[in-house]
């Protein structure tokens, strides 16, 4: 059996985005803002070579070969962030008692959820910037993982707990998700 010598992966950079190396912490910066991640926990190399970002590992097992993969997949998401934007929308539903949502400072407020006395609060985590109009939450922002959780956040601040799911269907839930902020 052949041992793999190196995983690699290379990306490349485009004109309008800044990329900033700092041993593993990795700064993108970009039309719309920019995001910073460290990666000192990985066993890879991450290096800028002629308006490309290089990833790799010697000597990898399935693992490293793994993180590899991963971090670039995550360096990509951060430069379509700084480009682009990530958007999440979610949907307001209820039958039984209307739900009131607003936002206040770095938190969502949820008002009279299932007859509730008590708000429910979900955190807004990072930079990202939450819009209520109606019965729709709009989650905006660059980076990936801070607007994938916020709206997860809202989502489970609304969890129905011991009643049947498919009759008491009010909630906030996640029905798209794109680019472009």
């Amino acid at each position: 059996m052949v041992k793999t010598v190196t995983a690699s992966r290379t990306i490349e950079i485009p004109s309008d985005v800044e990329v900033a190396i700092e041993g593993k912490k990795v700064l993108v910066r970009g039309p719309l803002g920019e995001v910073q991640r460290d990666f000192s926990h990985a066993d890879a190399v991450i290096e800028h070579v002629k308006g490309e970002l290089a990833i790799g590992t010697l000597w990898p097992d399935k693992r490293r070969a793994a993180v590899v993969g991963t971090i670039a997949s995550q360096i990509e998401n951060m430069i379509e962030g700084v480009r682009k934007g990530f958007t999440y929308k979610l949907k307001i539903v209820f039958a039984h008692f209307p739900i009131g949502v607003k936002v206040q400072g770095n938190e969502v407020i949820i008002e009279n959820f299932s007859g509730g006395r008590r708000p429910r609060i979900a955190k807004i985590i990072g930079n990202v910037r939450v819009e209520v109009k109606s019965d729709e939450i709009t989650v905006k922002g660059v980076d990936l993982e801070d607007v994938g959780q916020t709206a997860v956040n809202i989502e489970q601040a609304t969890k129905i707990k011991k009643k049947d799911p498919r009759i008491f269907l009010d909630g906030i839930y996640v029905y798209e998700k794109g680019k472009g902020a």
